[in-house]
């Protein structure tokens, strides 16, 4: 049961994937940008964390689901996992929503 959480994540930015890959939201748009946006992404994220867990602000919950992997004190493994899918879902969002007012806005310039 130790990696039930890590494959949810894992399963989830597949999914991400997936979705970005059919309507070519994000990567499948642009990678090179998607890259960078997604890596300044996470590395914001992590040094969030990292700043909050330095506070005494954050800490790590236990439970059977997760590795137990630590890449640094308070920080599991699958946090960077976690971060990765917010910031694609992020996007992927962003772009579905530019893509559809896009589309309603030459529609309606059409009739």
């Amino acid at each position: 049961m130790g990696f039930l959480y890590l494959g949810a994540l894992l399963v989830s930015l597949g999914c991400m994937v997936l979705l970005d890959s059919r309507f070519r939201l994000f990567f499948w748009a642009d990678a090179r940008r998607a890259s960078i946006v997604l890596v300044v992404g996470i590395v914001f994220f992590l040094a969030w964390d990292l700043a909050g867990i330095g506070l005494s602000i954050f800490y790590r919950g236990e439970t059977e689901f997760m590795t137990g992997v630590l890449l640094a004190p308070e920080l599991p493994l699958e946090e960077v996992f976690f971060l990765t899918l917010l910031c694609y879902v992020a996007m992927n969002v962003f772009s579905g929503a530019r893509l559809v007012l896009d589309r309603r806005s030459a529609a309606g310039q059409a009739s």
